[in-house]
């Protein structure tokens, strides 16, 4: 299954309907989470009660709700049956944790009216430039434009729910779509190592460098003076949610950069350059977060998230993904005679060989030894 996520171009009639879907989402998961604690301690006080759950839950609410919330009839069942699974799927994930011994198991919480702006439908169907709301009553017609015509696949298998979500004034929908197109690539018999940094935000081993936009950096000066704005206005204020629009806005740019450098990249190294073999860095991220002058850098460039991508992208095209090993001295390696040098230090940004003097970009170097690396992988696995 495949995520596919368009925007919305939705008037302000339907506007309203989605908040009210959302807001009824938001509320039937807090009235989840509060009846959920009630019933847990009345069963602690005493072992014959049954314990809560998902589906206990979601029947006696079912039969209340007539009396605690009748407006809750004009939004569609799907909205209030997907917020129970939410919930179900939170203790589920907490209950996991506790048990594996995690410090931060994340215990459910309440959600707040700016926290929850999403819901689920089920019985959405998609044409190639708009999609259909079921039990949509209050909508000027139930279907909805798209923002982008032909990229949601029509006509195919898409999961139970789609998921309707809000980000700085827009709303977007996200279908699962089964995917049962077998792509046949023809691959090159390369490898292709990718080192990972901050000044440089991908440097592969063919020479192709992809800068890091710094979109946060960039954007921290106007970021703080709409944070200021936001703090001087009156709260519950229309001037105070206008400012509060402005920041998520200037937010929503700087992880559309993000996301659009990642996908650059991540598109470039599987579907352009096509290799049979793809190195990648096991770096330790949470270790070089210790690092409190490169912190804020290194959570901005979402290492993370472009593994995440390369590996997935890889995978559909048939292209094999390395690991190499997090000791593997990448840097501190000679690419071109062997020699480490066990000196190098962070500030050194061009690597000079002492025996053979070669002289290269650190990352350069980096990325020659990971593709050197693939290849002795992919030797060791023919034999």
């Amino acid at each position: 299954m495949r995520a596919y996520k368009s925007r919305l171009e939705l008037n302000n009639k339907q506007k309203s309907w989605c908040n009210r879907c959302a807001g009824t989402t938001r509320y039937v998961f807090n009235w989840g989470l509060a009846e959920w604690q009630r019933q847990y301690e009345a069963y602690k006080a005493d072992n014959t009660l049954e314990r809560p759950s998902q589906y206990g839950l979601s029947t006696q609410f079912t039969q209340a709700k007539d009396e605690l919330c009748p407006w809750i009839r004009d939004i569609p069942y799907a909205v209030t049956e997907a917020a129970f699974q939410r919930l179900g799927l939170a203790f589920k994930n907490f209950f996991r944790r506790v048990k594996k011994g995690d410090d931060k198991a994340g215990y459910p919480k309440f959600k707040g009216r700016s926290g929850c702006k999403s819901f689920q439908l089920k019985g959405v169907k998609v044409e190639r430039d708009r999609v259909y709301l079921p039990n949509a009553r209050h909508l000027q017609g139930q279907w909805v434009r798209l923002s982008q015509e032909d990229y949601i696949p029509v006509g195919a298998e898409y999961g139970n729910y789609a998921t309707i979500s809000e980000r700085a004034g827009h709303w977007y929908i996200s279908i699962l779509v089964k995917d049962e197109e077998d792509i046949q690539a023809d691959l090159n018999p390369t490898v292709i190592g990718v080192d990972f940094g901050i000044k440089s935000l991908a440097v592969l081993s063919n020479g192709k460098v992809f800068e890091n936009p710094k979109a946060l950096r960039e954007a921290q000066v106007k970021l703080a003076r709409l944070q200021r704005e936001v703090s001087r206005r009156e709260k519950g204020s229309a001037n105070r949610k206008k400012s509060v629009a402005k920041l998520a806005k200037a937010h929503k740019r700087v992880t559309d950069i993000r996301e659009h450098t990642l996908h650059q990249i991540s598109d470039y190294v599987t579907a352009k350059c096509k290799p049979s073999v793809i190195v990648l860095e096991d770096l330790n991220v949470k270790g070089m977060l210790q690092n409190h002058c490169l912190a804020q850098a290194i959570t901005d460039v979402s290492f993370a998230e472009l593994r995440r991508q390369i590996e997935y992208k890889a995978e559909r095209l048939g292209i094999q993904v390395v690991i190499a090993d997090r000791w593997f001295p990448s840097s501190k390696t000679c690419s071109n005679c062997g020699c480490v040098r066990s000196d190098l230090t962070l500030s050194d940004r061009t690597f000079i060989c002492p025996e053979c003097g070669l002289e290269i970009d650190r990352d350069l170097n980096a990325a020659r030894n990971l593709a050197k690396y693939g290849h002795l992988t992919k030797n060791e696995a023919s034999l």
